[in-house]
């Protein structure tokens, strides 16, 4: 417990860039969008326990259930994406902890072949003005990439 403590402490010390990563396929098979977003899992705390007013833990939840709906609704008001004009519905799957970073899933409902991808992100612009949000997105096996800094937050890709 101890030896945790001390590691948040000196993460937090040396925790200087703030960065989230998103990264978009569209499965062949299945047509679906499945996205994943990478963040640091103490900003992302922080700023749910702003947003929602609730005292978050991701490591160690009292109530997954309730933690799982907050990380949904915050990415989801966060991270918006259309599809050729038309705007996807991201469904949760689900979250885990990968060393500081959190892995947040969602997936979207079968979509006709993505010629355009027009993405929103402003993940935690809320909470630190030097946020970057990175962002991969693989559609028929081009990938495109893009870097969004507080306060651009759209970027648009053609296939």
């Amino acid at each position: 417990m101890m030896l945790q403590l001390i590691l948040v402490i000196l993460f937090n010390i040396f925790h200087p860039f703030y960065v989230s990563v998103t990264e978009i396929e569209q499965n062949q098979k299945t047509g679906t969008l499945q996205i994943s977003t990478r963040i640091f899992f103490d900003d992302l705390e922080k700023a749910l326990d702003k947003r929602y007013k609730a005292n978050v833990n991701i490591l160690k939840p009292a109530d997954k259930k309730q933690v799982d709906a907050l990380i949904s609704g915050y990415i989801k008001e966060h991270l918006k994406l259309k599809a050729n004009n038309k705007e996807l519905v991201m469904k949760y799957v689900g979250y885990e902890i990968e060393e500081e970073a959190a892995w947040c899933y969602f997936e979207t409902d079968k979509t006709e072949p993505v010629r355009n991808l027009n993405i929103q992100n402003n993940i935690l612009f809320e909470q630190h003005e030097s946020q970057v949000n990175m962002i991969h997105a693989v559609v028929a096996g081009k990938r495109q990439s893009s870097k969004l800094d507080n306060p651009k937050d759209k970027v648009n890709f053609s296939y």
